[in-house]
């Protein structure tokens, strides 16, 4: 028996032959840790930004998903750059370049300013990140790939459980907002040394292009749905942003028709229909969509809710939400090494209790332990996202490796950010027009809950697939 995904490797594209050492995972997974904590770092320090630099809700918002933006629309590219210029170069570039607008970000004078190098960020985050994926999914194979992911999805949480709590120990010792970014800067660099002396040298595929075409219209279709987004409640949601919503389904439609266009004409396109059609990726896409959404809107709206409604330091606040992200952590570690079994009908299970904890969340809107145990039954449930990822590309021919991870990265950052987007919008707007701050939790945490029923019933189409044999 073959594989059933009817993917054929490019000409010219040969298997990667590095060895996978436990260096090479550490410096990947470091790189990994930065992204993740620069922006949960930003979530506890929203408050103080604000506060400092007069930031609008808008401003807050695109300090925050600004980032994710530009990330979300660049990965894709990131991890073709990847497959061109070989996974080294792309992850040091990548690093050199989020390093130094790190340091741009905790100079910055303005809000402004500040969202101009949060944008830099992501785009230097987009090269870096897709490589971590690639080559876990490159060098690490059957049992040893499930342990790599498992410690990729803890690393994830242990980015979301430092940022919170460094983020709040800084901010508590009255250091400023920009020492959140200014901390990493150091990190990074040491970072990048490290990794010029160990990772591998590569060739990359050098002749499979990078679709200009494919991805301006991607960009264009994503930045036309969420701009209006984040800036329409505070321009009183004027006529052009229903119109720039509208016209992102339109240039989604033209970037569909652009990329048949370049598989006809035999080139290679921005998103392979080939990857698509591997089992488990289109299920494995809608569950990355809403599950994340979930989660960015909750780190988003729970950072401006303890901070601003109930009056809690920065470290009480990045405290509150240690559970969460250690529970999210746990069982993404521990996922691997249940019974094979139990590892698919486990994803499903997971949403079944995210749901309902965050409907948990918006009746324990006053805080305390009631708050900080809903948050770990939302971690708990949203950590079998890590499963979710190792399910959707357990098929995907390895040549193709790169461009199903920059799809499955691409959907759960465009998963923040619409979260964030349309949440946050939701929050901010019932927070400012109502005297008491429970009404704005209870609407956004069933917001999230609905959110989160739709990833459970995506699972559904992903968890019941027979996986054949891979040979």
């Amino acid at each position: 028996m073959t594989r059933t995904a009817d993917l054929v490797p490019a000409a010219g594209t040969k298997p990667q032959q590095a060895k996978a050492s436990g260096l090479l995972l550490a410096i990947i997974l470091v790189g990994q840790f930065l992204a993740i904590l620069n922006v949960n770092i930003v979530n506890v320090a929203t408050p103080t930004i604000e506060a400092d630099l007069r930031s609008s809700g808008a401003g807050l918002q695109m300090i925050v998903a600004g980032y994710t933006v530009v990330y979300a629309v660049l990965l894709i590219t990131g991890a073709r750059v990847g497959d061109l210029l070989g996974q080294r170069k792309a992850f040091l570039g990548g690093l050199a370049v989020f390093t130094l607008t790190t340091l741009g970000a905790g100079l910055a004078p303005t809000t402004g300013w500040l969202i101009a190098f949060r944008l830099l960020q992501g785009a230097g985050a987009a090269m870096m990140m897709p490589q971590v994926l690639t080559l876990i999914q490159r060098n690490y194979h059957g049992a040893a790939r499930g342990r790599a992911i498992g410690l990729w999805s803890l690393v994830i949480s242990g980015g979301i459980v430092v940022g919170q709590a460094l983020g709040g120990i800084l901010l508590g010792f009255g250091a400023g907002w920009r020492i959140v970014f200014l901390v990493l800067v150091p990190i990074g660099a040491l970072l990048l040394a490290a990794g010029l002396r160990v990772l591998p040298a590569d060739r990359g595929g050098g002749a499979t292009g990078l679709d200009p075409w494919g991805l301006i219209s991607l960009s264009a279709a994503v930045l036309l749905f969420v701009v209006p987004l984040v800036l329409g409640r505070d321009l009183g949601w004027p006529v052009w942003g229903w119109i720039s919503m509208a016209l992102s389904v339109v240039t989604f439609v033209v970037f569909v028709r652009i990329e048949r266009w370049v598989t006809a004409r035999g080139g290679r396109p921005l998103v392979d229909s080939r990857v698509l059609r591997a089992p488990g990726m289109r299920p494995g896409l809608a569950i990355l969509l809403f599950g994340p959404a979930t989660w960015g809107a909750f780190l988003f709206t729970s950072s401006l809710h303890l901070q601003s409604d109930l009056h809690l330091s920065p470290l009480a606040a990045g405290l509150m939400l240690v559970p969460c992200a250690l529970a999210f952590g746990l069982v993404g570690l521990l996922w691997p090494r249940l019974p094979i079994r139990l590892q698919r009908p486990l994803v499903p299970v997971g949403y079944v209790v995210a749901a309902p904890a965050y409907l948990g969340l918006g009746f324990a809107a006053g805080g305390g332990v009631p708050y900080a145990l809903m948050g770990a039954l939302i971690g708990t449930g949203l950590g079998v996202q890590v499963a979710v990822t190792n399910m959707a590309t357990e098929q995907v021919d390895g040549a193709y490796a790169a461009d199903a991870s920059g799809a499955l990265l691409t959907v759960m950052q465009l998963g923040q950010v619409i979260g964030v987007s349309t949440v946050g919008t939701l929050f901010i707007s019932l927070s400012q027009n109502t005297p008491t701050a429970p009404p704005a939790s209870l609407a956004a945490a069933i917001a999230m809950a609905a959110l989160a029923v739709l990833a459970g019933l995506s699972s559904l189409f992903l968890v019941r697939r027979r996986v054949p044999a891979r040979i």
